[in-house]
Parts: C-alpha cells; sequence; structure tokens
C-alpha cells in the first residue's frame, strides 16, 4: 500500500469517527433531554390537577358570588378568587417552561442561564404560594362559611370547635407546603445535575 492509499484510508477512517463522535454526541443530547424533561413530568400533571381543582373552586365561588353581602366579605371574595385563578396559570406556565427547555440548541451557557432564570422564578412562585396561601385560607374560610352556611365568621361568636380545627389546618398547612417546596427544590436541583453533566 502507498502512501497515498494509507492518506486516504486514513482519512476515511477519521470523518467516520467524526461522524460517529457527533452521532454519539446527538445521542447523548437526546437522552440527557428526555432525562430531563422527566424530571418535571409527575410535578406538572400534580400541578394540573390541583389548577382543574382551583377552577372548580372559582367557578362555585362565581356561582355563589351574590351571598358575599358585605364589602369585606366582598374583599375576601376577590382575593380568594385572584388566588384560585392566577397562582395555578403562573406555576403551570413556569412548569411548562423549566420541562419545556431545549438543551439540544444552544450553547450549554445559555442554556444554563435559561434554567437559573426559569428556575429562580418558579421557586418565587412557590414561595409566594407558600405564603399567599396561609392569607387565602383566611379569605377562603370567610366567603366558604358565608356560602355554605350564611354565616359571617367576623360577626358570629366561634365555639372552641372552630379555633381548634383552624389551629390544627395551620399547622398541616405549615407543614405540607414546606414539605411542597422541598419537592420543587428537590426537583429543579435534580434537574440542575442532569444539566451540569453536559459541561
Amino acid at each position: 500500500m502507498d502512501l497515498e492509499a494509507i492518506k486516504k484510508v486514513w482519512s476515511e477512517m477519521s470523518d467516520q469517527l467524526e461522524k460517529q463522535k457527533k452521532l454519539t454526541n446527538e445521542i447523548i443530547l437526546k437522552m440527557t433531554q428526555e432525562r430531563y424533561s422527566n424530571k418535571f413530568r409527575n410535578i406538572l400533571n400534580i400541578e394540573s390537577f390541583g389548577a382543574v381543582i382551583c377552577y372548580l373552586g372559582a367557578i362555585l365561588l362565581i356561582a355563589n358570588f351574590g351571598k358575599l353581602d358585605t364589602w369585606y366579605l366582598v374583599l375576601c371574595g376577590i382575593i380568594t378568587l385572584g388566588f384560585m385563578l392566577i397562582l395555578p396559570l403562573l406555576v403551570l406556565r413556569s412548569l411548562s417552561q423549566i420541562k419545556n427547555l431545549n438543551i439540544t440548541k444552544g450553547t450549554y451557557k445559555d442554556t444554563i442561564v435559561k434554567f437559573e432564570r426559569v428556575k429562580k422564578n418558579l421557586l418565587l412562585q412557590q414561595q409566594f404560594g407558600v405564603f399567599g396561601g396561609f392569607m387565602v385560607f383566611f379569605t377562603a374560610l370567610a366567603v366558604s362559611a358565608k356560602i355554605m352556611s350564611g354565616e359571617d365568621i367576623f360577626m358570629k361568636q366561634q365555639d372552641l370547635g372552630v379555633y381548634i380545627f383552624t389551629g390544627i389546618t395551620i399547622v398541616l398547612l405549615f407543614f405540607f407546603t414546606r414539605w411542597g417546596y422541598n419537592c420543587y427544590k428537590s426537583i429543579t436541583t435534580s434537574a440542575e445535575n442532569i444539566l451540569k453533566e453536559l459541561e
């Protein structure tokens, strides 16, 4: 075999290796994209179910809004309704953005910057949801009492059972929201670790 033939074979082998490397990188990127997206699949399903519950509650509240006959009950109704309509929409949008982040396009640095921006937004919304949830618990309690039993809890002396129920619910709400926020942090950290494997 002369020198030209060796060069030709070597060049062909080099081209094949380059194609193989490119194909391998594409496969790795697609597999990483799938692993990354799967991290958010369950939480997106749970939040979608929660959004449906919120919207059904909002429809019920709108249908009975006329029963709120004082300015403070109307205000409680508006706060509750706003929370039930807006927060699920924002959270689902942020979850969709972070889940559908395309890691196969753009540079690694661009992907990390986009991820950090969407992650920060998502966690900020969760923090708002945690703190807002405590306030909305009280407004929803007042609205529910008026719609279900016709009672204005601000004007009627409540018995001890209502205070015990409220206290237990607040404690449970605290632990539930803390657990939920930690789940979000864990999932986003895990997804971030998947992205860092690409570096």
